[in-house]
């Protein structure tokens, strides 16, 4: 959503729309659902209102949300407009065999031009702070888990006067708030992270993490969906761009490829392993075969003998 106006129900961006999937370009300052009854502005009322005849009655919402984006964050957010739809969607989450990207701009200039941020992050048990996440060894961190994020730098520039770098995250796990949470432990957070910036950095109309990219590989047809760029000077003239170190394009390509060639050796290992796992199958049972014939061989002999000896 390319712009810096608040949310209403008429802003739904549709981005990707066939019989079982809805694609929308999430605003910034939205939920996506709630059952809190003064909450008048979620995604689920905007579907409701421009799509009523396909909210499910059986579903709490209406709606079946793939998967789930903060409120301050935008971007491409999946629907499944039905039960099956749904389930196919989930397990390629579970299966960790989608790819999505971020775009942000996050605070000071990052030296290193690509970081795989490796720290994993649990809940924070700290009063005042439980409604946060934490990397282990914070105190009050509760259940950390393995988590890892591949930061890629696209520019330089300044915003508001102050350093920042736009980068592109790729998530490779999928805790809550890993993103704002990475950026944080690095100390370089996203503009306009209100929570994991202590409360100081509220200046900025919103906090600057969109959802860029989303791949889901369905069957028989994949799922890809960019949903464009809004830290440009255009949209926020805040921001200003000094120095360019890669395209945007070239950078989602080039992460594509990588994913399709993971993908493949992937599938050739379980090849692999199938052929593998037959042929010790096919082993085992021409060793009973063996065993049996010669069990078979013994027996006969025996009879022969007692015969003989008739």
């Amino acid at each position: 959503m390319m712009t810096t106006n608040p949310a209403n129900p008429d802003t739904l961006h549709v981005l990707y729309q066939n019989s079982d999937y809805i694609v929308v370009d999430k605003h910034w300052d939205i939920r996506i659902d709630s059952k809190m009854w003064y909450e008048k502005h979620t995604v689920q009322a905007q579907l409701r209102h421009h799509f009523p005849q396909l909210a499910d009655p059986s579903t709490y919402y209406g709606f079946r949300f793939c998967h789930q984006l903060d409120f301050s964050t935008s971007g491409a957010l999946c629907v499944a407009l039905n039960k099956a739809a749904a389930a196919r969607a989930y397990r390629c989450f579970k299966d960790r065999t989608v790819t999505k990207a971020y775009l942000a701009l996050i605070r000071g200039w990052v030296k290193e031009e690509t970081l795989t941020l490796d720290f994993s992050i649990g809940k924070n048990s700290t009063e005042g702070k439980t409604h946060m996440m934490c990397i282990e060894g914070t105190e009050g961190c509760e259940n950390p888990k393995p988590c890892q994020t591949e930061l890629t730098v696209l520019e330089y520039g300044m915003y508001d006067g102050d350093s920042v770098t736009k980068v592109l995250l790729q998530p490779l796990t999928g805790r809550t708030h890993q993103l704002r949470v990475h950026c944080s432990a690095i100390g370089h957070p996203i503009v306009g992270d209100f929570t994991y910036s202590s409360g100081t950095d509220n200046a900025p109309y919103r906090m600057m993490l969109h959802a860029h990219l989303l791949h889901i590989p369905l069957d028989p047809e994949p799922l890809l969906v960019s949903a464009g760029d809004p830290f440009i000077p255009t949209v926020d003239s805040k921001w200003l761009p000094q120095h360019s170190v890669r395209t945007l394009t070239a950078t989602v390509e080039a992460l594509l490829q990588r994913r399709v060639e993971e993908d493949r050796r992937v599938k050739e290992e379980e090849s692999e392993r199938v052929r593998k796992e037959e042929e010790r199958r096919r082993h085992r049972k021409q060793q009973r075969s063996v065993k049996e014939s010669e069990e078979q061989r013994r027996q006969c002999q025996e009879w022969l003998s007692e015969w003989a000896g008739d």
